[in-house]
């Protein structure tokens, strides 16, 4: 037995849902809730590197419809139903393969994805029953395969997903790896009662970083989780706004992409790049709408949801350049006064030295004529 098991999981695809030109972006989350209620929605799939797959899947015809393109049920707590999936072998050569049921779950693409075989089962891999969990089908032949759906009595209400896949696990003996190709067909489910549509944004972040260039701003990044805390598929429209103080100078992003479907209880991280100025302080705000579809096909929008985080936002760069400019500012200044002081000390050096000068020279004019010096006159003589 080889040492790793490769996956290839092929979900069969789905029709588009209609578009409303009006609500383009509303009519694509539309599409991609449409599995709640049975309107198909085309699922990516994951191609074949290693060989073609020679057998086929599709839904059997019977009470439920004809050619479906997924199967899709509404049912009470407590109750069952019985359908069937049509296995054709298109090869040469016969075909073993193994069938079971999965929950469903969204990978980190975004896209619908389905639990392995050994992984235990809490929704639709446990409440979907076959005749076996073997097919040997012959060149040519097809197998209609029935399986039951029982809900039980104490079933929460709302969305499930899951699928029932056809697995054929291979080996070679070159290669470290099993390949376990799997080709199913979805499952949709909803469980009747009060119905819940809820969401929650959790651990919301702000960051801001700099560039060298002082004057060139930064980028705030804005980052959170968005959780649906209610019981049924949900998807979001969402945005961001990033503002400095008091509101000022602010920026909004509209997303560039659609958030995926998240099942109940499921996550989705989310992170938003602004450009803004180094404000010294931002806040940024998440504003997500949710959107759910009832069992009418009717689109609701919800109140929006909010949730902010701030950040400060300052240039070191631009600090550490007007220090460096408020530094030589003052230095030139001080220098300009210091030589200022400096010149009125010799101006005021020069001015005394000129009155002592003249001084000195009054002095010796007087001496010459006989006159005492006023500056020490004589004492009269005493009579």
């Amino acid at each position: 037995m080889s040492a790793h098991t490769r996956h290839l999981v092929h979900i069969r695809p789905h029709l588009q849902t209609h578009r409303s030109p009006a609500h383009a972006i509303v009519a694509t989350l539309v599409a991609v809730l449409a599995a709640v209620v049975g309107i198909g929605l085309a699922i990516p799939t994951q191609a074949f590197a290693d060989g073609e797959v020679t057998w086929t899947v599709r839904t059997g015809d019977n009470g439920f419809g004809a050619q479906r393109n997924s199967f899709s049920y509404s049912i009470n707590p407590g109750n069952e139903l019985s359908d069937s999936i049509v296995i054709t072998n298109r090869g040469t050569e016969p075909l073993d393969l193994g069938i079971y049921a999965a929950d469903g779950f969204t990978n980190e693409d975004g896209q619908l994805d389905l639990n392995e075989a050994g992984a235990t089962p809490t929704g639709i891999g446990a409440w979907v029953h076959g005749e076996s969990d073997q097919l040997h089908i012959d060149p040519g032949t097809s197998v209609d395969y029935s399986f039951t759906v029982s809900v039980p009595d104490n079933a929460t209400p709302g969305d499930y997903v899951g699928g029932v896949l056809t697995s054929l696990t291979s080996s070679a003996d070159t290669s470290q790896f099993d390949t376990d190709r799997r080709l199913g067909i979805k499952i949709a489910l909803r469980v009747s009662g009060d119905l819940d549509p809820s969401i929650a944004v959790e651990n919301t972040e702000l960051n801001w970083s700099g560039s060298l260039n002082p004057f060139a701003g930064g980028d705030a990044t804005l980052s959170y989780t968005i959780r649906n805390t209610g019981n049924t598929v949900i998807a979001a429209l969402h945005g961001t706004d990033v503002a400095g103080p008091f509101g000022l100078f602010s920026s909004e992003v509209e997303a560039e992409d659609d958030l995926p479907q998240l099942l109940p209880g499921e996550t989705w991280d989310v992170t938003t790049v602004v450009h803004v100025a180094p404000l010294v302080w931002l806040t940024g705000t998440a504003t997500v709408v949710p959107l759910a579809l009832d069992a009418a096909g009717t689109t609701s929008q919800f109140d929006p949801v909010y949730a902010k985080a701030g950040t400060l936002a300052i240039s070191w760069m631009l600090l550490l350049t007007l220090a460096v400019v408020g530094a030589l500012g003052w230095l030139g200044i001080r220098l300009r006064r210091e030589s200022a002081a400096r010149r009125q000390e010799r101006e005021d050096a020069r001015v005394q030295e000129a009155v002592q000068q003249a001084l000195n020279t009054n002095a010796a004019g007087a001496s010459e004529n006989g006159q005492s010096d006023p500056a020490n006159p004589e004492p009269n003589p005493r009579v």
